[in-house]
């Protein structure tokens, strides 16, 4: 007789503040996708088939057929005996398929760049509290007469990250490290 399987326990409740952040990020999605355009909602419509096995089937089976159809093989009259109307069909599906994925991929870049400066702000907002933090415990420290409440690294650690100094540092060493660009 086999014993009978434990339930999964239950994850532990995640902090309110993580399920509020959750759901307003889920409810800006929702709302951005609800301000697409009929042209953005098209573009991704063609992008999402396009990317799919259905698309390669019907690709095969269409591509399959004229191929076979124009070489002779079925015994009919060939349509497209040289392929340039294949060829022409091809070129000018590829050329409206690039543009339906350019345009997916530049909406989703968009997102990700709001993404991104949403990261970035709030990576500089927590920067600061903990600088704060690390001077106000630096001070604490002191007044108690603990030892590392003296370390030099606190005082500089206790300083607001300037993001353009970082920028200027990472630019330099990049500079730096890169070989010469030759000069004509």
């Amino acid at each position: 007789m086999n014993p009978r399987p434990t339930p999964p326990t239950p994850a532990p409740a995640m902090a309110r503040i993580v399920e509020r952040n959750i759901a307003e990020l889920l409810k800006r999605r929702q709302a951005e996708e609800a301000r697409r355009t009929w042209q953005e909602r098209l573009a991704d419509a063609v992008t999402t088939f396009a990317d799919s096995l259905a698309f390669v089937f019907i690709h095969l089976a269409l591509f399959g057929g004229w191929l076979i159809w124009n070489a002779g093989w079925l015994g009919l009259k060939p349509f497209d005996p040289s392929f340039v109307v294949l060829a022409m069909f091809a070129s000018v599906e590829a050329i409206f398929l690039s543009t339906f994925v350019l345009i997916s991929q530049n909406r989703m870049s968009a997102q990700a760049d709001k993404r991104a400066e949403l990261n970035l702000q709030v990576s500089l907002l927590g920067e600061h509290e903990i600088t704060r933090l690390v001077a106000l415990v630096a001070e604490m420290a002191k007044k108690l007469g603990i030892a590392e409440g003296h370390d030099p690294e606190l005082a500089e650690l206790a300083q607001d990250v300037k993001p353009e100094q970082v920028l200027d540092t990472i630019e330099h060493h990049e500079q730096r490290s890169s070989p010469a660009s030759p000069t004509a």
